[in-house]
């Protein structure tokens, strides 16, 4: 039987994280291929979806849950934290994932440090299914995915 994290909510709930290095405002390749898998996803009965662009949060830097005034992070937190299948887009960039990618991830490595899940005690992503979408040429692809999996571990 496939465990659900909140009970109460019948939905599963899918947050798509995209990592692009540019504004929501601008076409991202990151994006485009985001929304075929999402549209995919779209005929599993009783699925939510919420596409989540990280350049549109401001995200200060470090490995904390709470980096001070303006850090948009426990929104964005939060997100993640609900959510049963997490996906993580990113382009490559000069061979290695985007910095915008390796800022979620140190965020997400702070939550761990700092007890984030109360109810839990987990990382914030226990008990969800986590997938990577990865764009740019052959450069650095197994390398980005090979990375990011072991780091949402």
């Amino acid at each position: 039987m496939f465990h659900r994290k909140k009970q109460n909510n019948p939905k599963l709930k899918a947050v798509f994280l995209n990592c692009s290095l540019k504004p929501s405002s601008e076409v991202s390749n990151t994006l485009a291929l985001m929304e075929k898998l999402a549209g995919a996803m779209q005929v599993v009965e009783d699925m939510d979806i919420e596409m989540v662009h990280i350049n549109d949060y401001n995200l200060l830097n470090g490995p904390v849950n709470y980096a001070g005034e303006g850090d948009q992070w426990p929104e964005v937190l939060e997100k993640i934290s609900s959510c049963n299948i997490f996906i993580m887009g990113m382009p490559i960039w000069m061979g290695v994932r985007s910095s915008v990618a390796q800022r979620v991830i140190e965020r997400l490595d702070g939550s761990t440090k700092e007890g984030t899940c109360p109810k839990t005690g987990q990382f914030p992503l226990y008990g969800s299914v986590a997938g990577i979408v990865v764009t740019g040429n052959e450069d650095g692809a197994h390398d980005c995915i090979a990375n990011t999996f072991a780091n949402l571990l």
